[in-house]
Formats: C-alpha cells, structure tokens, sequence
C-alpha cells in the first residue's frame, strides 16, 4: 500500500517522537508519519537512566559534547537549554525534578511517563505511527522521498532521520541512518562505541574482577591531561567501566592511559604518612595489610603487586620507607593502558554520523539534499553521562520539526 504525506520521520525514539509534535504543533494541517522498525516506539528510551530516563541537566552547553557538530551545536542549546527544553515537556503533561547533581528526571522516577506524553502528544496532534517497518530502500526524486518497507511505500515531500546510531542493537540501535546519508552524497563519521567500558591492558585487572571503588579517573595522552573524572569505578576482567570511565570514553583512543586515584581524598603526603603509621600498627601480619581500614584487601594486593611486591608474606614492618613511597604513588596513581572499548552492545551512545558542518544548527537541515533533516544520535555529536544526549536528541527534534 502506498501512503503520502507532507513530512516523514524514519525513526520512532526520543528525537523523531519529539519532531513529529514539533511538526504538528507548528502545522497542524500538514500530514505527519513515524516509521519505526521495532514493534512500539520508544523502546530504547525505556531504558534510559537505568529506567529512569534522565531527560536533561541544567549544565547543558556545547561543552559537554564532541564530535564534528559539537562546534556547531550551541545554536541548539541556546535555543533550547534545559529550562526551556523542560518547559515544552511541562506542556505535554510531564513534571520533572532536579537531582544534585544536576540531572532532570521524571516525577515519576519512570521513562514510561516519558514516553507516554510523547506517545500520546503524537496521537492528540494526529501524528500517524507505522510499527514493525523494515526499510528497504530510499531514493529522492525531484520533488518527494520514496521509502519503500517489506509491504508499503510511504512518500513524504519532506524527511527527517532520526533513526539513531550503532549503540545498543538489542534494542534496534543499527547504522541505517549512516547508509540512508551516505547514498544521497552526506559525508558520514563512521560510527564507534562512547559512554561505555574502557578496554585496557594491565595484569593485575583479572584479580580485580568484580569491585568497585570511589576516585578519580584521569585520561592521559603523551602524558598530557585529557579529561579527569571523579566517581565509582568498576574493574572486570577485560575493562574499566562505571560512569566516571564512561566519560573518559568519549575522549578515550587506543595507546591513551587511564590513570585511578583509588585514595583521592587525601594527598600523597597524607597517604604516605598514614601507611607509615600501618607499618607499625600492623607490622607483625602480612604486607597485604598495610591498606589495613585504607582499601579493600584485593584492591590493596593490585597496588602492592604494581609496586614489585608479590610475596604477601613478607611482614608489613620490613617494608621500606622507598616502598611505602612507590605504594603510595601506584594507589594515587594506578595505570592502566586503553586497547580499545567495549562493543555496541554494552555503549549508552556512539560518536559518529552525518559530519557537523553539513547540517545547519538553526534548523537541522542538510545543507546538501533538499528538504532532508537529521536529528539525535543520526548526527555526529555525543555528549557526556548526565541527560545530554536525550537532551540533544529531544532539542534537535523540536528544531527540525519547526523547520519541517
């Protein structure tokens, strides 16, 4: 079956969602279609947030992103920050509220209520949602786009893609949007995991499988700071992982260190003082206890093991001041070289897609096919852990649906 209308949206998430109600709202005589490949809309933006969905944060600015759009975006974020960005959700029926950290959540604490003033914003305005759509092929011709799906052909005079990036492809995450660009002349960034775990070489990790520990996180390159970022760390066998690691992602290229402040709330000089104080205290018992009510016994044996100490029979009082000074460097300083990251499958989000300077940041328009808009993840810009990332999917939406 053939159907026609004035706009199409290729993608049902958080940003094709919030640009059929933009487009609706701006024109409600102009006839709107979502083709969403997954059976129901939304389904990713379920599982935002741990369920949550952290829809923004009060510190959104271009800063907090990178990618080839990154230099170009603060047009969205001045148009839409975050109290305007919450202001269009207030209208749709949504009550938020801010964490201490700057994070914006549903009342509700759910991403169903979310979902659910998009979904049903879509129906009130007359928005029409094709489900269970498998794309086969898109051309332009002078005057419409063509899609054509397993069993119908939609055209559409204008289209945005919003069918976002490679991340999270059990829940639909595919590089459709890159093949779609690619084919009508865009140049494409290609896509690669960020906001997930960090693969690293080390040998003393496997033993680390499994804990968690609070601290700071540097990201160095030749020795020079890239990005430090304070909080939880979780070890695997493989990988470093946690949000503060998830940050360090985005920036994070193969040969980097990732250096772990495991004691970051004292100084070197404190630490050293105090380890000096453990040496007598528990001098009789084995050196793994000189962390003894510092550090969690097999975090304290991984420091050790990096300072050339691996016999943890030797009693903690013949430890010398020289190793109680390399132990206090490797626990301030725990170094660990990146090799790679973890996969789509465990990425939040990906860097990649349609390269920044082709789109114009006013509208979301391409500035190379007519009448095509592109939003959310299909555009090359990721954002840091926080909300950013449904911030801009959900402010890109509403620009190009204006402009739609």
């Amino acid at each position: 079956m053939k159907y026609n209308f004035d706009a199409v949206i290729i993608g049902g998430g958080a940003s094709g969602l919030m640009c059929a109600i933009s487009a609706k709202s701006n024109n409600p005589k102009m006839k709107v279609a979502i083709i969403e490949k997954n059976d129901r809309v939304g389904k990713k933006l379920l599982s935002t947030g741990n369920g949550r969905c952290n829809l923004t944060n009060r510190n959104v600015s271009a800063d907090k992103y990178v990618g080839s759009f990154a230099e170009f975006s603060s047009a969205v974020f001045e148009k839409y920050n975050a109290s305007s960005l919450l202001e269009y959700f207030d209208a749709l029926g949504l009550a938020a509220f801010c964490d201490s950290e700057g994070r914006y959540y549903p009342a509700s604490k759910q991403a169903s209520s979310v979902l659910d003033v998009l979904r049903f914003g879509c129906e009130r305005l007359g928005v029409e949602i094709f489900c269970g759509q498998n794309i086969r092929s898109l051309t332009k011709t002078n005057n419409e786009f063509l899609i054509k799906t397993e069993n119908d052909v939609f055209a559409g005079k204008k289209l945005a893609l919003c069918c976002g990036s490679k991340a999270a492809p059990k829940l639909g995450g595919s590089a459709s949007a890159a093949d779609y660009l690619r084919n009508m002349g865009h140049r494409v960034v290609p896509f690669e995991p960020a906001l997930c775990p960090v693969e690293v070489d080390s040998g003393i990790l496997k033993s680390l499988k499994g804990l968690r520990a609070a601290g700071s996180a540097t990201l160095l390159r030749n020795g020079k700071v890239i990005k430090k970022e304070n909080g939880e760390i979780q070890f695997t066998d493989s990988s470093l992982s946690g949000i503060c690691v998830f940050n360090l992602s985005v920036y994070a290229q193969k040969g980097d260190v990732i250096s772990l402040d495991i004691i970051n709330y004292i100084s070197n000089k404190e630490l050293f003082d105090r380890l000096k104080r453990n040496r007598e205290l528990f001098g009789k018992l084995g050196a793994d206890n000189i962390f003894t009510g510092i550090l969690q016994k097999r975090l304290a044996q991984a420091v050790l093991k990096k300072s050339g100490i691996t016999d943890f029979g030797v009693l903690t009082e013949a430890l010398s001041d020289n190793q109680l000074k390399a132990i206090t460097e490797n626990a301030k300083n725990l170094e660990f070289t990146v090799r790679g990251k973890g996969g789509f499958d465990k990425a939040q989000s990906a860097l990649g897609g349609v390269s920044g300077g082709e789109l114009d940041a006013e509208t979301m328009k391409s500035r190379i096919v007519d009448n095509l808009f592109v939003c959310g993840e299909a555009v090359d810009i990721c954002g840091e852990c926080g909300g950013y990332n449904l911030h801009f999917a959900f402010a890109s939406g509403i620009i190009a649906g204006e402009s739609l």
